[in-house]
């Protein structure tokens, strides 16, 4: 592959990224990505938008949702690759999320060989389902289980 240049297609973004056709639409659907449209209405992408999405893909490869990388993004030049500088402010932003998820993981593998075989299905006792009563919150009954 030569050298990129300042605009690419979706073919190419899609091919140089590792990523779908699908998900980029998708990504620029959420806002996490954008193009500019030809005369012939054919989406270009910005070459620095390759960054982008590995930033994407690398943040919810650890678990990130689409709305904590869209906040995280909108911190970012839209046309400039994100450099160093960039990268550790992100980084250090979402270290303390990640240490809480890697808490609730360690909760998770400490408590999972108590459930196995337990039976109980029950929100109001499970540790695994509810732990700490998060459900309690949400009032009384399955609200887990509503659907209005």
């Amino acid at each position: 592959m030569g050298a990129l240049p300042e605009t690419i297609t979706i073919g190419e973004l899609a091919t140089r990224s590792g990523t779908s056709t699908s998900a980029l639409r998708f990504y620029e659907s959420k806002g996490l990505i954008d193009s500019e449209r030809t005369d012939g209405n054919q989406r270009r992408y910005h070459r620095s938008t390759l960054r982008r999405i590995a930033t994407i893909r690398a943040a919810q490869s650890v678990g990130l949702t689409l709305d904590e990388i869209a906040t995280a993004l909108a911190t970012l030049p839209q046309h400039r690759t994100a450099g160093r500088a960039d990268w550790e402010r992100l980084s250090k932003n979402w270290r303390r999320r990640l240490d809480i998820q890697i808490e609730r993981l360690e909760v998770l593998r400490d408590t999972l060989t108590g459930c196995i075989g337990c039976g109980c299905l029950s929100l109001g006792t499970c540790q695994l389902v509810n732990y700490g009563d998060r459900q309690a919150s949400n009032g009384p009954g399955a609200p887990g289980l509503r659907v209005d």
